[in-house]
């Protein structure tokens, strides 16, 4: 009879023991079962059915990775039974790292119950083959998924896209429904209509690709492609209808995109450009050390970025000076730029001025003559330039906030070219507050327009020049500090960019600032856009420069012509 009672509550005591050794596996913490698996060594199989039973998280992340790149070892202790562990990153005067317990991450404690330190040098790195780096490949993806870090996540989520695994969707369902960021779930719903293609039932594969047509899933072109051809029937148009959309959408994001590559192009030449136009379209001085001005900018961003660094050490005239660096990080150091900013303006003023104090004072209304001497002077810049920072380009590295993109409808808007637009704008409406509103710039234009005249009324024309000149010098400044964020900068910066200025200077109409930036703009849109067309970046610019030679056939003038009393005398 008690066996009778015993043989019912059988099934019912088997169960409660499966439930409370289940829920003691449960409790073994990652630490735990990657200390059980490294152990295994001679057990691959063994393994990769433990790291399989791993849940995504930070910590399990920092393990395998440590894993794989032989961070953890086997130790042997004084019964000879061997336990896996892992190296403190600060060693002491014997070169040794503290060892921690990988089990509990607690130091291990020697014969007189101190912490034991060892070489990494004589212990055995726990080892590992394909097929269990692939697993661990596979945790890692996972764990990614459940990161605080936006830009991880999202790295993740395109992992598992481009995999393609339908036992991952209920996996990429529960992400999405705890996900908040907009871009995010845009993946997460990508990579699980991905995932749906490969599923055998046709009508899960025709909603997918519904879905992934109606996202415009570029990702997805090539998948969809060989899936309308080795299906037939609905499938297959539901794959081709996909393809149209996506091809809709494809034509609108180059479309954008080549407008804005053109217009970011445009400010680029308008910043470089702007002072020119003061120079030479106002002034009517051919200044070719135009571009070296804007080399001084881009050498004085190089040389803050130093200081705010490691420091700087040149010798110029084999004149050894070393600059020192306050060594700063994070965000203090991103700061470098903002400083660099106004630095720039200041340093290529100066220079400007000091230019036409000593050279162009003497050579106003002989464009032949500055035009020859300029050119002299942009050579023995150039060749300081060698004699101070060398030969080879110097490598300016951009802060933090520059160096990033946005990405709306999959068209990418790269920080720094909405800077250089946002810059090129505030730049033409500080110039022209400058010139329309300030006592100075009353000055100017009045010099500009009748010399003598001005000279009659008292103005002192010759300081008027001074300041002016330095005007267009310090704006070339401000472009080198901006062209020094997408380039490298060496002692020919400037040549590189002297022509196109001229070109957009003279498109626009000489003297006039409203014209150089439409020039600016136009150049730089046709430019993207026949690059476009033709995809070829070379014959694009060929064409650009014979229709603007075609154009100065037609208004040799330019677009805007400037028409004053001492232009027409």
């Amino acid at each position: 009879m008690r066996f009778l009672k015993t043989h019912r509550f059988l099934p019912l005591l088997t169960a409660l023991s499966l439930f409370f050794s289940n829920a003691h596996a449960q409790a073994e913490t990652p630490r735990q079962i990657i200390a059980k698996a490294v152990l295994l060594e001679d057990k691959s199989d063994d393994q990769v059915a433990l790291l399989k039973t791993l849940d995504a998280s930070t910590e399990v992340a920092s393990l395998l990775t440590l894993w794989k790149e032989g961070g953890i070892f086997l130790f042997e202790k004084p019964d000879q039974s061997k336990v896996a562990i892992i190296l403190e990153s600060e060693k002491d005067a014997a070169d040794k790292q503290k060892a921690l317990l990988l089990e509990t991450g607690l130091p291990i404690l020697d014969g007189e119950g101190k912490p034991l330190h060892l070489l990494a040098s004589d212990l055995t790195a726990a080892e590992t083959d394909s097929t269990l780096r692939e697993t661990m490949k596979a945790v890692l993806d996972l764990s990614g998924l459940s990161s605080p870090d936006r830009k991880a996540r999202l790295q993740a989520v395109e992992t598992l896209a481009m995999e393609q695994d339908f036992s991952r969707i209920p996996l990429l369902q529960k992400g999405l429904q705890k996900e908040t960021d907009p871009s995010v779930q845009h993946a997460f719903r990508e990579a699980i209509a991905l995932a749906q293609l490969k599923e055998d039932s046709s009508e899960t594969k025709i909603s997918a690709c519904r879905i992934l047509g109606t996202m415009g899933s570029i990702r997805s072109r090539d998948i969809l492609q060989s899936l309308s051809k080795d299906s037939d029937g609905p499938v297959q148009r539901a794959a081709l209808e996909a393809l149209q959309k996506i091809a809709l959408h494809l034509q609108k994001v180059n479309t954008f995109g080549t407008l804005f590559r053109g217009l970011s192009l445009g400010s680029v030449l308008l910043v470089a450009a702007l002072g020119l136009a003061v120079t030479f379209g106002l002034m009517g001085v051919i200044n070719m050390a135009h571009g070296e001005m804007i080399a001084v900018g881009a050498y004085t961003t190089y040389v803050v970025q130093c200081v705010f660094g490691a420091g700087l050490q040149v010798s110029p005239f084999g004149i050894a000076l070393n600059l020192p660096g306050i060594k700063a990080t994070g965000w203090f150091y991103d700061c470098y730029f903002i400083l660099a900013i106004p630095l720039s303006f200041l340093t290529a003023a100066f220079a400007g001025i000091l230019l036409e104090r000593t050279v162009i004072r003497f050579l106003y209304r002989r464009p032949l003559e500055s035009l020859l001497a300029t050119w002299g002077v942009s050579l023995v810049v150039q060749q300081l330039f060698r004699l101070t920072f060398g030969a080879n380009n110097v490598q300016v590295s951009s802060p933090s906030w520059l160096s990033g993109s946005w990405t709306l409808s999959d068209v990418s808007f790269g920080w720094n070219r909405v800077f250089v637009i946002t810059f090129a704008a505030a730049i033409v409406i500080g110039v022209f507050q400058l010139l329309g509103r300030t006592p100075l710039g009353l000055l100017i234009r009045a010099v500009m327009q009748n010399r003598s005249m001005a000279a009659c009324m008292g103005v002192r024309t010759q300081r008027v020049n001074m300041f002016t000149f330095g005007l267009g010098s310090g704006l070339a400044g401000l472009a080198g500090a901006f062209l020094s964020q997408i380039g490298n900068v060496g002692p020919s910066l400037g040549q590189s960019y002297i022509v196109d200025a001229f070109m957009t200077v003279v498109v626009g109409g000489v003297g006039s600032l409203f014209g150089t930036i439409l020039s600016a703009v136009g150049i730089g849109m046709t430019d993207q856009v026949l690059q476009q067309v033709l995809g070829n970046p070379v014959l694009g610019k060929i064409l650009v420069l014979a229709a603007i030679i075609l154009f100065l056939q037609w208004k040799p003038a330019g677009l805007f012509v400037t028409r004053s009393r001492s232009l027409e005398s």
